[in-house]
């Protein structure tokens, strides 16, 4: 017997059947990156490869699919108001006006539940056909509003939203619903932006900045490929030219006095023999973290590093390689908390014409792996750690690299070492490290627990 999908508490609910799980979904061993997955539905073109998509999704294994639509009674019976006006004058009379108003209010009332009925319908023979679960969801009020409300509500980790709805026009690339939507979104949000092209034509491309949202929204990508046995291209984009064009700036304002309190042609020297050098080497690392994690998945992927304005190379990139979806983290490595999406993922988000999954998820790699691919130690440093009885060594270069990474260091010096001990180890592993100054220094009191 099928089994129906839960009805969610406190949505209306509506004529649409429940889908029931068939047998060849229940014993996939393999499961979808996600498990609830919400689909914004009204019948559009982008829409409806939205639903497809979210079923092909679901149809990895154990997800299950809500579709909701939501429409705007009390608004068209407000407007129908303000037109009462412009009526004939025959329509205006007391008598037939109250009868047109009372027509058009039951009319728009029920007229528009069975239009989203009719909507959800369409979209639950879908997911029946892939034997998905499917629960329908109909609400009344402001549209982005009220997809907000069961977008954030806990019950699901994607939203799928198409990028234009029925008053789609070729000038526009995202719609003010889609637009509003993604900004408060509080999950994963997968745009459809081309509804003629399926994800699982590939290929994936994922631009990572080392991020937590970046590898999160990797760690999707990974799930994808391996599952459609698709072709997965990382990228990394950096801008080596900012500050060519910031020292030209400078330079025509400061004076020479100026200048030499500034040093500014030291300053401009260190930027092009060690600034630009050392950003490519950041987003290389990143890259180089990817390989490992695609690498312990069994996965196939290719990297490229990109110089430029991150989105304008990102944007020229994929112009060249077509990709079906592009995966970015809706918040970058510089985002402070009062930032609902990133200036990166707004303007790929407009500019590209395929679909678009900002990720939420979070994801911090193996210490040890970012360590490998960013991190070095200065010969001084090794021979400090040299001095570390050897059973506890590896211990103690762990607890040094996470000390260095969370504070930003790809180098770890002598210093270093000597601050990470001071503050993670008791007195006696101090001594072990080699310092002979009783375990403590001036103004730190450290106590073995």
């Amino acid at each position: 017997m099928a089994q129906s999908a839960p009805f969610h508490p406190g949505l209306k609910k509506s004529s649409t059947p429940h889908a029931g799980r068939g047998k060849s979904c229940a014993v996939q061993e393999q499961r979808s990156p996600y498990q609830s997955i919400l689909v914004a539905v009204d019948c559009s073109d982008h829409s409806n490869r939205g639903v497809s998509e979210a079923v092909a999704l679901a149809g990895l294994g154990g997800a299950t699919i809500t579709g909701i639509h939501v429409y705007a009674a009390r608004l068209h019976d407000m407007r129908f108001r303000q037109m009462e006006g412009g009526l004939p004058e025959r329509y205006r009379r007391q008598e037939m006006l109250e009868r047109q108003r009372d027509i058009h209010n039951e009319l728009i009332t029920r007229g528009l539940t069975l239009i989203a009925d009719s909507y959800l319908d369409e979209a639950a023979r879908t997911c029946g056909e892939a034997s998905i679960p499917f629960a329908p969801c109909t609400a009344e009020g402001k549209n982005y509003r009220e997809l907000l409300t069961e977008t954030n509500s806990g019950r699901h980790d994607l939203l799928v939203i198409g990028a234009q709805g029925l008053g789609a026009v070729p000038e526009s690339s995202v719609g003010t619903v889609c637009e509003r939507v993604v900004r408060r979104a509080a999950i994963d949000t997968l745009i459809i932006k081309d509804p003629k092209r399926r994800l699982a034509d590939g290929p994936i491309v994922v631009a990572l900045d080392g991020s937590e949202p970046a590898y999160g929204g990797l760690m999707t990508a990974l799930a994808l490929a391996q599952r459609w046995e698709g072709r997965l291209q990382v990228v990394a984009a950096y801008d080596p030219y900012f500050h060519y064009v910031a020292f030209n700036r400078i330079s025509r304002v400061l004076s020479e006095e100026a200048s030499r309190t500034f040093r500014f042609k030291d300053q401009e020297r260190l930027h092009e023999e060690v600034i630009d050098a050392g950003l490519a080497k950041i987003y290389e690392g990143h890259l180089s973290v990817a390989r490992s994690i695609a690498a312990e998945r069994g996965v196939t992927i290719e990297t490229l590093l990109l110089a430029g304005k991150p989105h304008a190379a990102i944007e020229k990139h994929l112009r060249s390689v077509r990709p079906s979806l592009l995966v970015i983290g809706k918040l970058g490595i510089h985002a402070d908390a009062d930032l609902d999406i990133g200036g990166n993922a707004e303007r790929l988000l407009r500019g590209v014409d395929c679909a678009v999954l900002l990720s939420q998820r979070s994801h911090r790699p193996r210490m040890e792996t970012v360590a490998a691919a960013t991190t070095t130690w200065t010969a001084e440093a090794e021979r400090r750690m040299e001095r570390v009885p050897e059973f506890a060594r590896r211990m103690a270069r762990m607890a040094i690299l996470q000390y260095a990474q969370e504070r930003g260091h790809t180098v770890i010096t002598e210093k270093i070492v000597d601050e990470a001990t001071a503050l993670l180890c008791p007195g006696h592993a101090r001594q072990a490290a080699g310092r002979d100054d009783g375990g403590k220094d001036p103004g730190v009191e450290l106590t073995d627990e």
